[in-house]
């Protein structure tokens, strides 16, 4: 199984070659792993709470947050507004997409 990269809305899930070292887990919310919060909708993009076979972890020294798909099982990613995107075992670098304005570099709101 090759990695690729995934994209749902304004979040990117970039294969990466190694674990990162020295993270800590993120916890769930009401049972789902969620990578981002909508900022105007409440929307978010999030793994549910019948999916286990999934962790999000934060290095220590950066804000960088990291997927790790374990087994053999796809992990479904969700959305309210955008498709499910069955995601490969495999770690990942969650990216949000960014916006360049005159004014400053902005997370895009999704």
């Amino acid at each position: 199984m090759t990695p690729q990269i995934y994209r749902q809305g304004d979040i990117l899930l970039v294969p990466i070659n190694f674990t990162p070292r020295n993270t800590k887990a993120v916890k769930r919310e009401n049972g789902k792993l969620i990578l981002a919060h909508g900022e105007i909708t409440g929307h978010h993009h999030a793994f549910g709470t019948d999916v286990r076979n999934v962790e999000l972890v934060t290095a220590d020294e950066a804000a960088e947050l990291y997927l790790l798909v374990h087994g053999t099982e796809y992990a479904p990613l969700t959305h309210q507004e955008h498709a499910t995107i069955p995601v490969a075992p495999g770690s990942y670098r969650v990216r949000r997409q960014v916006e360049y304005t005159p004014e400053r570099i902005r997370q895009v709101a999704d």
